[in-house]
C-alpha cells in the first residue's frame, strides 16, 4: 500500500519562507511522479508543482515559478516543496499526491492524474 503524509505547514509572514515535506510509505517510490496541490478556503484545488520519478522533469504553476522549488530524495522517499517570497494568496491546505509514472496521458498538474493523496498540511501566510 502507498501512503503519503505531509508535514511542515504553519504560519509565516508575507515575504517569508517555508519548506513542507511529503513522506512516502510503500515500494518503488522512484516509479511514482509526485506533485503538490493546494486548496484555499472556498476555492478549487490547483496543481502547484510536480516532479517525475527520477527528478528529470519538473512542472510549476505559473504563479509560483521562481518562488517555489520542488525536489525529491528517492533514497529517503521524501518530496520537498521550498516556498519563498510567500504572499497571502499562497494560503491554503497543501496536499501531496503520487501517480504511477508508467501510466499514459499523465498531466502533471491535473489532480485526476493522481490516485494517492496525503491528508494535507495548512500553510497560512499572514502578518
Amino acid at each position: 500500500q502507498v501512503q503519503l503524509v505531509e508535514s511542515g505547514g504553519g504560519l509565516v509572514q508575507p515575504g517569508g519562507s517555508l519548506r513542507i515535506s511529503c513522506t512516502f510509505s510503500g515500494s518503488n517510490f522512484a516509479m511514482y511522479n509526485v506533485a503538490w496541490f493546494r486548496q484555499g478556503s472556498g476555492e478549487e484545488r490547483e496543481g502547484v508543482a510536480a516532479i517525475t520519478g527520477r527528478g528529470f522533469t519538473q512542472y510549476y504553476l505559473d504563479s509560483v515559478k521562481g518562488r517555489f522549488t520542488l525536489s525529491r530524495d528517492n533514497t529517503e522517499k521524501m518530496t520537498y516543496l521550498q516556498m519563498d517570497s510567500l504572499t497571502r494568496e499562497d494560503t491554503a491546505v497543501y496536499f501531496c499526491a503520487a501517480a504511477w509514472g508508467y501510466n499514459t496521458n499523465y498531466r502533471p498538474l491535473n489532480s485526476e492524474s493522481y490516485n494517492h493523496w496525503g491528508q494535507g498540511t495548512q500553510v497560512t501566510v499572514s502578518s
